[in-house]
């Protein structure tokens, strides 16, 4: 096991090793509370299985919400280009599809989207710092690579290829969401076309591809741990919404998966 990571990553250094824990241990254990009922506080989770009353809770609009979540990790990403304007092929392009990863979301934020709830500081803070501290991670931990020597086994185009077909995809679904309701329409309705007739996320199975695509360009330990930790958070997410879903919509379709078509 060891010598095929040692093929298909660069080494880390101890910090590197360290902090790649954290997405991890983080991410996988809010994807376990998301099974167990435990939801972040945004879009039809909020106030969910939440304990405290409504009117004690501080809250936003979840479009400044996700506008607030997702703008400091794009900042990171286009600063690094000043803070290291020098680097290989490899460097560059994880630079680029990381910050066009969160560019495309505050676009879609302020253009795509139709929201009809709020979102809770209390889970904005940690959603904030998730992506900030990836973001930061990802990129700093490319820059460590540099002048290392090229793992055995390159995954840079295959990984550039995969974030490609995972961003259009997680962008044709987000498409499709917003055209489900008017923009005064602050109802859910089942979503259909696309994916959406096999699974109730492939937005999410496509954001999920587009981030292994970038752990696949950058093949270090952190971008790696980024996309697991990423995967466990959106598996639980995905889970939750399709048993919300069920609650709430009695002609809804068994068969639909939650995540991956036709087995989860």
């Amino acid at each position: 096991m060891e010598s095929t990571l040692l093929k298909l990553l660069f080494p880390s250094p101890f910090l590197i090793k360290a902090m790649s824990a954290v997405p991890v241990a983080t991410l996988g254990y809010v994807g376990l509370s998301e099974v167990r009922g435990k939801h972040m506080q945004y879009s039809k989770f909020l106030n969910i299985g939440e304990k405290k009353p409504i009117e004690k809770t501080i809250q936003v609009s979840s479009r400044t919400g996700m506008l607030i979540a997702y703008t400091p990790a794009f900042l990171a990403g286009a600063a690094s280009f000043g803070l290291f304007p020098n680097g290989d092929l490899r460097f560059l392009l994880v630079k680029s599809t990381l910050t066009f990863h969160f560019f495309k979301r505050i676009l879609e934020v302020l253009f795509v989207h139709r929201y009809s709830g709020g979102m809770e500081v209390e889970s904005l803070i940690p959603i904030t710092l998730s992506y900030f501290t990836s973001s930061v991670f990802v990129i700093y931990a490319q820059h460590l690579a540099q002048g290392l020597s090229e793992p055995a086994i390159d995954l840079m185009y295959p990984g550039l290829l995969l974030f490609l077909i995972g961003i259009s995809g997680n962008f044709y679904h987000h498409r499709l969401l917003s055209k489900l309701r008017s923009k005064d329409d602050r109802e859910y309705k089942v979503p259909k076309g696309g994916l959406f007739d096999l699974v109730i996320c492939p937005h999410y199975l496509f954001e999920i591809l587009g981030i292994l695509g970038i752990s696949l360009t950058a093949q270090t330990l952190y971008a790696f741990s980024f996309f697991v930790g990423t995967t466990l958070y959106l598996s639980g997410r995905s889970y939750s919404t399709r048993r919300w879903y069920l609650s709430q919509f009695k002609d809804f379709p068994k068969d639909v998966k939650a995540l991956i078509p036709l087995v989860f």
